[in-house]
């Protein structure tokens, strides 16, 4: 019984993973075809010629390589600053007892259940405000800090022994040294899971560049792509090559990462 109980499971757990990966295949074998043959009844499911010259006449319709690199941008600096905010907040959160700590911290967790349509327009009138509009600066300062990395670090952080402190200090160890001599290097899972959602995020981020920016050499690859799809709006298969070759980087990272973010959820507990 425990045996066919395991095969519907798997059975399941099969057909669920073949109609995730039914709409990237369906991606992946358009850019390939002919422009009649992508919209040919009944469909193909299979390339009756590649044509590789899709790609290629994808990537000179737009500046596709200043949207990479706008995008890798600000992937990098908000990844920097994120986690530099995450570490310095987390620490005293998990570790440095402190009146009001739990109150702030529930504070924090609050802030999670906002969704961005209610602050995108208070957040774009601070920006105008300060002059940062169709500037870097609103692409990457306002997403320097992230309140799911600070809880992940938190988390991870209340997992270390308090004795490790207690013999730090006797040793003439300072709070910052201890941080960053050895909470860090105690918490390289959480850090490479935090790395990997914020680069993610950045590189799938639509709405706000889109709201915060009007020059076309400042689009990240997300808007850049949505406008290339207005442009080309009938032909599949330049659409279907652009979203192939915006997609192929995030697959490399999540294939090279994520035993990083297996590793961080086992690890981080549920512990408040």
């Amino acid at each position: 019984m425990a045996k066919i109980r395991t095969f519907f499971v798997y059975l399941i757990l099969s057909f669920g993973a073949i109609a995730m990966m039914l709409p990237f295949y369906w991606m992946l074998i358009t850019a390939f075809k002919a422009p009649a043959e992508a919209i040919s009844m009944p469909p193909t499911w299979w390339p009756r010629e590649f044509h590789w010259r899709n790609f290629v006449e994808a990537w000179n319709q737009v500046p596709w390589l200043r949207y990479f690199f706008n995008t890798a941008l600000i992937a990098v600096l908000t990844l920097t600053g994120n986690l530099i905010t995450s570490i310095l907040a987390a620490y005293p959160l998990a570790i440095i007892k402190f009146k009001g700590r739990d109150k702030i911290f529930l504070l924090f967790l609050a802030t999670m259940m906002i969704p961005m349509p209610v602050y995108i327009i208070p957040g774009y009138l601070i920006l105008t405000y300060l002059g940062w509009i169709d500037t870097y600066a609103a692409l990457i300062v306002p997403w320097m800090v992230n309140v799911f990395s600070i809880f992940l670090l938190r988390q991870h952080i209340k997992t270390i022994p308090s004795e490790l402190w207690d013999a730090a200090r006797i040793d003439g160890c300072s709070r910052f040294r201890f941080l960053w001599q050895i909470v860090v290097p105690l918490i390289k899972p959480a850090i490479a899971t935090i790395a990997i959602f914020s680069i993610v995020s950045s590189w799938n981020s639509f709405l706000w560049p889109l709201v915060v920016t009007n020059s076309k050499y400042l689009r990240p690859i997300q808007v850049g792509l949505a406008y290339f799809t207005q442009e080309q709006s009938t032909d599949y298969t330049l659409l279907a090559a652009a979203a192939t070759f915006t997609i192929v980087p995030l697959i490399v990272l999540f294939l090279f990462a994520q035993k990083h973010i297996i590793s961080s959820f086992s690890r981080s507990g549920m512990k408040y």
